[in-house]
């Protein structure tokens, strides 16, 4: 269907005549009238009907009027946004609470600076959620721990932070060592069944401790003030290093080794936004980079992420 000629059918509607349209329009009134015939062809409907020497618009083309000026602003955007260096778009974002209480501000902040264009819809959730729902296209980006399982080539995961886990202890308790504190203290759990959990749980395997649990929960900031309360000491990754300070709670690194907790973005590679993920990404890495002490991912590796 060509756009010149509803554009033409708007302009009778506007002008009131055929003879107006064209003069409006450049056109001969012959031109005018051929352009109708074949919109009235291609809708199957009559447009323009003649009452007298005079011609007027139909019921149904006045029906047609809305949503044709619709039609043609959406096309205008088409062109524009085919011409223009601008990133626009919907972004479906899963973050955890930490990340939300954390860096996800800092990196919405510089987003929507360079990018004014592109709008964020965010859902709170947990690692183990974000993977299916990416998979299921109902997510298009996830801040996410790094999953413990191989990803479907479909989905790509770009490092943005490595933490060490550290013994959280309540001050008082300074001068011992960590698996001192461990063998006789209370021990507030991180979930074991969450995914970040589960690197204490196999740590305190491989030392060979089992400590007097108390509380478990999924939670890294609410164990962070039960330890502060003296109600126990925990294995925490260092992300809550600002709210122990904070806190005033004692970290100590631990004698063994332990894996890092590991989390990043994850994305679908065929996603129909893959401008907008890769703007989200380049700044989520550059906002990262500037969190300190824990280990953060060199944005060198954007170009070949493969969004």
């Amino acid at each position: 269907m060509n756009t010149d000629y509803i554009k033409t059918l708007l302009a009778i509607a506007r002008y009131g005549s055929m003879a107006a349209a064209a003069r409006r329009l450049g056109l001969t009134h012959g031109a005018v009238a051929q352009q109708i015939r074949v919109l009235e062809k291609e809708f199957g409907t009559i447009l323009v009907a003649r009452a007298g020497r005079t011609v007027h618009l139909t019921e149904k083309a006045a029906q047609l009027l809305e949503p044709a000026e619709a039609v043609l602003e959406q096309l205008d955007r088409l062109r524009y946004l085919a011409r223009s260096s601008e990133t626009v778009g919907e972004l479906r974002l899963g973050a955890g609470q930490t990340a939300l209480n954390t860096t996800v501000p800092a990196i919405l902040e510089a987003l929507i600076r360079r990018h004014p264009g592109i709008n964020v819809d965010i859902r709170p959730g947990h690692s183990a959620q974000f993977y299916p729902a990416i998979e299921k296209g109902e997510l298009d980006v996830a801040i996410a721990l790094q999953a413990p399982y191989s990803l479907p080539k479909s989905m790509d995961w770009h490092l943005l932070r490595e933490e060490p886990h550290v013994l959280a202890a309540p001050p008082q308790l300074a001068g011992q060592d960590a698996h001192t504190l461990l063998a006789t203290q209370p021990f507030i759990r991180y979930t074991r069944s969450d995914w970040g959990g589960r690197h204490a749980d196999e740590y305190l395997r491989r030392v060979g401790i089992q400590p007097r649990e108390r509380f478990e929960l999924n939670a890294i900031e609410s164990i962070a003030v039960m330890v502060s309360r003296g109600l126990g000491v925990a294995i925490l990754p260092l992300s809550t290093s600002a709210l122990t300070s904070r806190l005033h709670i004692l970290t100590l690194p631990l004698p063994a080794p332990c894996e890092p907790r590991r989390f990043g973005l994850i994305w679908s590679r065929g996603s129909p936004r893959s401008s907008v993920i890769r703007a989200f990404l380049e700044i989520a890495v550059s906002e990262y980079a500037k969190f300190a002490p824990a280990t953060t991912a060199s944005p060198a590796g954007i170009a070949s992420a493969g969004v």
